[in-house]
């Protein structure tokens, strides 16, 4: 009987974000960044997204990164090395496009997203091509990946909103110096809705191109559920189909953050009935 994909290595990289290593052969044997996959904890359990870090084709593993923030990744986070993972699907959505012909590209990752900013860092360094990196963390506890974007970039950014650890301010902060001094062929963005928002604004004085990779509400990851759906040139788009990633300039952001509020009170009330279950054994 197959017990699922197995779970090779857990480490915890913040209070609140951990990161598997999980076996996962047929889909590392053909992912790139940008993709995603869909898992279930448990039979009852729903079905959540969670992008593609990194992968080991040699080894036939995946690596995922998560914050423990609502019901499904408190149960996830029960899990440890040599537990397994009911079930996963992928790999979906479209994979990053990135120029061959680019010379110098920024990547911009917030908070938890910086997880998905890392392989699409990675494959445009891999390229040869110059990669600028700029995370953003409300404070130096929630720093993660650090070093892996420092062996990845040609210059490695990090800012906090409240000064703790790199420069104190936004990474729109640091987008406009760049932006200011030198000719930057694409950025690519991935974070909460309001800072890639941000920083979609910015670009756009500069009339440089911009990627953002969209997380909206997402079930089923075939198109069929319509969750994820967004508004693009004022055309709906399926985030995983069409997606995840859009041109940012083109995307309403503001319809987008509205949406994603929609079962926020539900998955807060049942997140809060978790953890009282689980602290009274």
């Amino acid at each position: 009987m197959n017990k699922g994909n197995k779970i090779i290595k857990k480490i915890r990289l913040n209070d609140t974000v951990s990161m598997m290593e999980v076996e996962a052969k047929d889909i590392s044997r053909v992912c790139e960044p940008g993709q995603f996959i869909i898992l279930r904890v448990s039979e009852l359990g729903e079905r959540i997204p969670l992008t593609i870090s990194d992968f080991n084709r040699e080894k036939g593993t995946i690596t995922i990164i998560y914050q423990i923030v609502g019901l499904s990744t408190n149960k996830l986070d029960l899990l440890e090395e040599n537990d397994y993972i009911l079930d996963l699907v992928g790999p979906l959505g479209k994979a990053s496009e990135i120029d061959h012909n680019m010379k110098k590209a920024v990547v911009i990752g917030g908070g938890v997203g910086s997880a998905i900013a890392y392989p699409i860092c990675k494959k445009i360094k891999n390229m040869g091509i110059d990669v600028i990196s700029i995370n953003g963390f409300r404070s130096k506890d929630l720093v993660i990946l650090e070093e892996e974007f420092k062996e990845n970039s040609t210059l490695s950014m990090i800012y906090t909103n409240d000064g703790t650890y790199g420069y104190k301010g936004f990474v729109t902060d640091g987008l406009e110096k760049i932006l200011s001094n030198e000719k930057i062929d694409c950025i690519y963005t991935i974070g909460p809705l309001v800072m890639m928002k941000a920083v979609s604004n910015l670009s756009r004085k500069y009339n440089t191109k911009t990627i953002a990779s969209m997380n909206p509400i997402m079930i089923d990851g075939t198109g069929m559920c319509g969750g994820c759906r967004l508004s693009v040139s004022g055309k709906t788009k399926f985030a995983c189909v069409d997606g995840p990633e859009f041109d940012a300039h083109e995307v309403d952001f503001d319809e987008l953050i509205e949406r994603n509020k929609f079962y926020h009170e539900i998955e807060e009330k049942k997140c809060n009935l978790f953890k009282a279950v689980k602290n009274n054994g």
